[in-house]
């Protein structure tokens, strides 16, 4: 197997450590104001949880939650005013306040953040920033299986608890521990252990909502249609989600991890040609994705079993006899040199780049702290139908040998995440999908640079088109882009039917029941951004 150059694996590293976000919480007291917001908030919330410009933690706490420069420029629209909550109460008392005062709100968990809408605008506006990162606790329960977390706390903050509390539960979400469980939950999120349990929201069993009367909600007093929505459809479209209950599931105490790199010279076009009919039909306990960039594909894996070479010949139980009974394109150039063993909760950084596979510890999961160096641009597409080699022949010599080229991720679907109903959770796609792309560019430079990676990707998404889903084109609600489509304000409403040319690529034909679940908890829209559910309306009924 080739190895990948060192300049092009700190390339890689970059590529992928910009999909996770990270926050902090740090306060100051805010300037004395006779703005009625701030007066609205000081008979309920301390004012040292509250921060003006004026405040000398407002910039860094506002900093600390942005990955990308170009979301921290001096002409992006900020906030006001940020709100660090430490409990349900002081969420309430905002929510109320910006209703009573015309002071809207953007909620803000961890990061996960792909447009930034959780913390600027694209217009001009007066909002607040509710940030969730003091509201952070995991409280997990062995015997039920099941965990308690707030959403302001972050994967790896929730994968730690949980493997600390057992070596035998798990939980199905994504990969970046600096990731914001309240963002990456309300929009689905998926990780490793997709084919085996499915999405995170498949495993949500409970929540606690306040919505935009201010009320403290469950399960059953918000409703089973705010309910449906909130998994999937995104929290912040319908009030502020403060936690949710999930449900654990089981894993093994070993689980069998790889990553084989296949350069264009040894097959890389063969293998992942076949990769896309095989990976989707595999076991459900083997997850294989590829991350494709420049001219080499890496096959990275999760097996929720051994690794195990030294079985009897014709045996498939085993992650190696597996891969040469299932996909000899690539099984035939592992070897057991290349599987590493392990418990679940080490298996999470070793996916994450630069820690766990250089033999960092598993606490490093819990580090919040991240930086504003990489610009970037990203959005996605899915497969319904297996991509000719032609085409992948193509996409190597053409597309990724261009040196403004960004990278492919292929996460195969089928098994847990496709035998559920695409109408159960707003997140539809599932049975007839083979995988989900993320097409990633990033550049370092802000003074002028980002054309070519901006012209890359969109040139390639054009590309891509005959070759993905149509009518709609699919995309993720988790990797947002704004050149989908953003809502139209009409009235002081958002316009559902505007918000249909990118509702509907996200949603499908849950858009509208998102719709209908918006009129039952927010008619008046008051929880609203660029790609925000808006409201059914009494006339499209």
């Amino acid at each position: 197997m080739a190895k990948i150059s060192a300049p092009a694996a700190l390339i890689l590293a970059f590529f992928l450590f910009i999909f996770c976000y990270a926050s902090t919480t740090v306060s100051s007291q805010p300037s004395n104001s006779s703005d009625p917001f701030l007066k609205c908030l000081s008979s309920s919330i301390p004012s040292q949880l509250v921060l003006t410009p004026s405040s000398p933690s407002f910039t860094p706490l506002l900093r600390f939650s942005i990955r990308n420069p170009k979301f921290f420029a001096s002409t992006t629209v900020r906030p006001l005013y940020i709100v660090t909550p430490t409990n349900a109460s002081h969420v309430q008392a905002a929510v109320l306040c910006g209703r009573q005062t015309g002071m809207r709100i953007r909620v803000r968990s961890g990061g996960h953040d792909y447009e930034g809408l959780s913390y600027r605008a694209e217009r001009p506006q007066p909002f607040a920033i509710l940030d969730l990162s003091n509201l952070r606790s995991v409280r997990v329960d062995v015997p039920s299986a099941t965990a308690w977390v707030d959403s302001g706390a972050q994967l790896g903050e929730l994968y730690y608890a949980i493997g600390k509390a057992s070596g035998q539960l798990g939980f199905p979400a994504g990969l970046c521990p600096t990731v914001g469980v309240g963002g990456h939950f309300s929009g689905g999120g998926f990780g490793m252990l997709l084919r085996k349990y499915g999405l995170a929201i498949d495993n949500v069993i409970d929540a606690v909502l306040v919505d935009a009367k201010g009320r403290l909600l469950n399960k059953n007093t918000m409703g089973s249609d705010v309910f449906w929505a909130i998994r999937g459809g995104g929290g912040e479209s319908f009030g502020v989600v403060v936690s949710w209950q999930v449900r654990l599931v089981p894993v093994p105490p070993k689980v069998t991890v790889f990553n084989v790199a296949v350069t264009a010279s040894q097959g890389a076009v063969d293998v992942v040609t076949r990769w896309q009919q095989v990976a989707p039909a595999l076991p459900e306990d083997l997850f294989i994705r590829v991350v494709v960039q420049q001219q080499t594909a890496s096959f990275q894996s999760l097996f929720l079993g051994t690794c195990d070479a030294l079985l009897p010949l014709g045996t498939c139980d085993a992650l190696l006899p597996v891969m040469r009974c299932r996909f000899r394109e690539l099984g035939l150039k592992m070897n057991r040199t290349q599987c590493q063993e392990m418990t679940w909760i080490q298996s999470v950084p070793y996916f994450y780049p630069g820690t766990g596979s250089d033999g960092t510890t598993v606490e490093y999961i819990l580090n919040r702290t991240t930086s504003l160096s990489t610009y970037a641009k990203m959005t996605s597409d899915y497969v319904r139908k297996a991509i000719r080699r032609d085409a992948w022949e193509s996409i190597f010599a053409t597309w990724l040998a261009r040196p403004d080229a960004g990278i492919m991720i292929l996460d195969p679907y089928g098994a847990a995440i496709s035998n559920v109903s695409e109408h159960e959770t707003p997140f539809p796609h599932r049975a007839g999908v083979l995988y989900n792309i993320q097409y990633v560019n990033v550049w370092f430079d802000g003074g002028g640079g980002g054309a070519a990676q901006f012209k890359w990707i969109r040139e390639f998404y054009a590309f891509m088109e005959p070759y993905v889903s149509s009518s709609p084109r699919e995309a993720y609600f988790n990797y947002r882009d704004l050149d989908l489509g953003e809502n139209v304000v009409v009235g002081n409403v958002s316009s559902y039917e505007a918000g249909k040319v990118w509702g509907e690529k996200y949603f499908r034909d849950n858009y509208r029941r998102l719709a209908a679940a918006k009129d039952e908890i927010d008619p008046d829209d008051y929880f609203r951004n660029e790609q925000s559910i808006p409201p059914l309306g009494l006339g499209n009924k």
